[in-house]
């Protein structure tokens, strides 16, 4: 295999390491954490994660980047957060989750126009797949819908698919560490006075509710976020976006691993056309990576040398 495809290989695997890693979130905020309080989970999440790594990183931002992170973060993080978990609270979590796999779609329209990616039929077609697959994985016949919540759950995969490629289009100017906890802070700021105002702080926090935070803001959050903005850089959008296909696809087999639940036949054969569609989606041409590449580099500013350096 040439060294350029095992590079993309690699890079398409540790990327992928993010959303497998969010697929636990369900899992975690239910066993673990404090009952009803998604904000404070998606808070705690944020924050402290990013303030650990501005802290290693030690870069603030400069100029328009003051604006620009802040965006970045309110839709990556803050924004998205929220509207995910009000999509959730007025939704059955199976239309939630087939809302959110629309953003692939939505991600690779977007790239089309702002970044001039090409917007290909099998991606087109990868998207429209993994959008059914996950409808059979998750969604249930007697689903009620709610005008707030399904609208909810599309502006979220909006914010997460126009973060995404704001994100590209964009740059990064320092390194990877500081550049994510830029978004990191500012989706934690966005949503403190949410969290506050709605939910509260809890009374007392047991052992169990500081082994979930931990889970949630170091590897949930800290670790995949990096490894998901590196992935953007570096790999067309279309293609990343399809990768977070795999949250739904971990979410349930972490149901059926640790809380007994059951997986229908049609439940596994939607992952299977999940996998498929994430396996379409990854062969994209190696010419228009580097033409992706290139284009990318020259958008970016140069990371400033006194700024810590990313693998």
């Amino acid at each position: 295999m040439p060294s350029g495809k095992r590079t993309r290989l690699w890079l398409i695997a540790a990327t992928a390491l993010a959303p497998v890693t969010w697929g636990t979130t369900y899992l975690v905020t239910t066993e673990l954490l404090p009952a009803d309080r998604p904000l404070l989970a998606g808070l705690v999440r944020a924050l402290p994660a990013g303030i650990a790594l501005a802290a290693y990183a030690r870069v603030r931002p400069k100029g328009a980047w003051w604006i620009k992170a802040t965006v970045l973060g309110i839709l990556n993080i803050g924004g998205f957060f929220a509207l995910l978990f009000l999509a959730a609270f007025r939704l059955p979590g199976g239309v939630a989750a087939t809302l959110g796999a629309t953003q692939p779609l939505v991600a690779a329209a977007l790239a089309a126009t702002l970044l001039a990616e090409p917007l290909r039929r099998t991606i087109v077609f990868a998207g429209v797949l993994g959008l059914a697959g996950v409808g059979l994985l998750v969604l249930r016949a007697d689903a009620q819908l709610d005008t707030v919540g399904v609208t909810a759950g599309l502006a979220g995969a909006l914010a997460m698919a126009t973060g995404v490629v704001l994100t590209k289009r964009w740059g990064r100017p320092v390194s990877l560490l500081a550049f994510t906890s830029w978004q990191l802070i500012a989706g934690g700021l966005f949503l403190t006075p949410l969290t506050l105002g709605i939910e509260g702080l809890p009374e007392a926090l047991t052992v169990t509710n500081l082994a979930g935070f931990l889970w949630l803001t170091s590897v949930g959050t800290a670790l995949a976020y990096v490894l998901w903005f590196r992935g953007i850089q570096a790999l067309p959008v279309a293609q990343v976006s399809l990768l977070a296909l795999l949250s739904p696809i971990v979410a349930a087999v972490a149901g059926w691993t640790v809380l007994n639940q059951t997986l229908s036949a049609g439940q596994l054969f939607g992952m299977v056309v999940i996998l498929a569609a994430i396996w379409l989606g990854q062969r994209v041409p190696a010419d228009h990576d580097q033409a992706t590449s290139h284009s990318t580099n020259r958008a970016s500013p140069p990371v400033q040398a006194n700024s810590l350096s990313a693998p």
